[in-house]
Formats: C-alpha cells, structure tokens, sequence
C-alpha cells in the first residue's frame, strides 16, 4: 500500500522559512519523480515544485528563487525547503506521486503565512 505522509507545516511570520518533508512508503521511490502542490480553499489545486526521478527540481514562477525541492532516496522522503515566505504562501500543501497508472496523494499539511 502507498503512502505519502507530510508534515512540516506550520505557522511562520512573512519573511520566514519553513521546510515541508513527505515521507513515501509502500512503493520504489528512487523510480518516481515527485511533486508538491498547494491549494487554498476554492481554488483548484495547483503545482509548486516537481523533482525527478534523478534528482532534477523544477519549480513554478512564484515560487521560483524561494522554494527548492530536494529528494534522499535512502530516506524515501522528498523535501520542499520555503524561504522568504509571504500571505501568499497559505495554502494546504500537498505531496503527490504518479505510477503511471494511479495518482498518490498524501493528507497535506498547512501552512499559515501571518504576522
């Protein structure tokens, strides 16, 4: 069974840094890119920072020079590291990971940007 288990979500003051972790069970997880969306309430979910399988980030123009995805293989975890957060930023963050055949969602994890 897969499982996709985030956590490192928080409250943080504009300015401030928070660093997500999603932990990847049940599946081989060197094979698979991964990515990290957000979503804030009424609003469709949308892409933050993707890695692939070999290690190369891609991340969105938003957030493009503040968040930085990363992924260590032997700890099956992928990790999204946020600086310089805003308001903006507030939004449920999610982990996901495609198969090729079914899409895994982990329970997401919130973060509150304010002062």
């Amino acid at each position: 069974q897969v499982q996709l288990v985030e956590s490192g979500g928080g409250l943080v003051q504009p300015g401030g840094s928070l660093t997500l972790s999603c932990a990847v069970s049940g599946i081989d997880f060197g094979r698979y890119a991964l990515w990290w969306y957000r979503q804030v309430p009424e609003k469709q979910r949308q892409l933050v920072a993707r890695i692939s399988s070999d290690g190369i980030p891609y991340s969105v123009d938003p957030v493009k020079g503040r968040f930085t995805i990363s992924r260590d293989n032997a700890k099956n975890t992928v990790y999204l590291q946020m600086n310089s957060l805003s308001l903006e930023d507030t939004a449920v963050y999610y982990c996901n990971l495609w198969n090729g055949r079914y899409d895994f969602w982990g329970q997401g994890t919130q973060v509150t940007v304010s002062s």
